[in-house]
């Protein structure tokens, strides 16, 4: 009897080893062919990323134009600032030339006018010692209105000081005094005469200035008290 149970769980084993053997046979065959498990889905994403890596050169030279294009800009607005500070550069330059120009000679007309200011101090005294000129008087007044017509083609002109109302921008008052000609604040006398470079001051006029007449003033001062 030990023989007979002995061959019969060996005839149970056999089976069961030879369904092992053909599960192991699928399971190669699985491995062999591992796109047959894979979902449609999947397939189609591989696909796709496939097509992207394709495109990707036609990304990368759109986006190299692109940095291009905006270098380029870049370089035009800084050429144009450049442009429009060289336009500013040579403006000031032409003006800074032109005021040379009109103003190189400014020192060198103030110290002339000491002269010119002897001489008209000259003939306004020998004008008032004899009605008729003598020849050097008249030679003086010549060389005078000489020098006036320089001075006037280099943009020199004398300040029409007496009457005008006071200006400190352009007289200086040595001293303050009644008139019975002019009203207050006027200038009423000229002690030295003031000169405009073209439109620059260059030299103020000395002068006298109107504190008005007596009896204004007097009369103004009765009105307060």
């Amino acid at each position: 009897m030990s023989k007979k149970k002995i061959e019969i769980k060996q005839e149970d084993k056999a089976p069961a080893n030879g369904d092992q053997e053909e599960t192991g046979v699928l399971e190669n065959a699985e491995d062999e062919n591992p796109q047959d498990g894979v979902a449609p889905d999947e397939v189609d994403k591989d696909r796709d990323g496939n097509k992207e890596n394709k495109d990707d050169p036609v990304a990368e030279l759109e986006r190299r134009v692109d940095d291009a294009i905006k270098e380029k800009n870049a370089m035009n607005d800084r050429l144009l600032r450049v442009a429009a500070e060289f336009d500013n550069y040579k403006k000031r330059m032409d003006r800074q030339w032109v005021d040379f120009k009109k103003y190189a000679n400014e020192s060198l007309i103030r110290e002339l006018l000491s002269a010119v200011d002897n001489l008209e101090r000259a003939v306004a005294a020998a004008s008032g010692e004899d009605s008729k000129d003598s020849p050097l008087v008249s030679g003086v007044k010549m060389t005078l209105k000489e020098i006036q017509r320089i001075l006037e083609k280099f943009g020199v002109v004398p300040i029409d000081a007496v009457g005008k109302p006071f200006d400190p921008g352009l007289h200086e008052a040595v001293a303050r005094k009644e008139s019975d000609e002019f009203e207050e604040n006027i200038v009423s006398e000229e002690y030295q005469k003031g000169y405009m470079i073209h439109d620059r001051l260059l030299r103020p006029s000395m002068v006298v200035v109107s504190s008005g007449k007596k009896e204004s003033r007097e009369e103004k001062n009765g009105n307060e008290q």
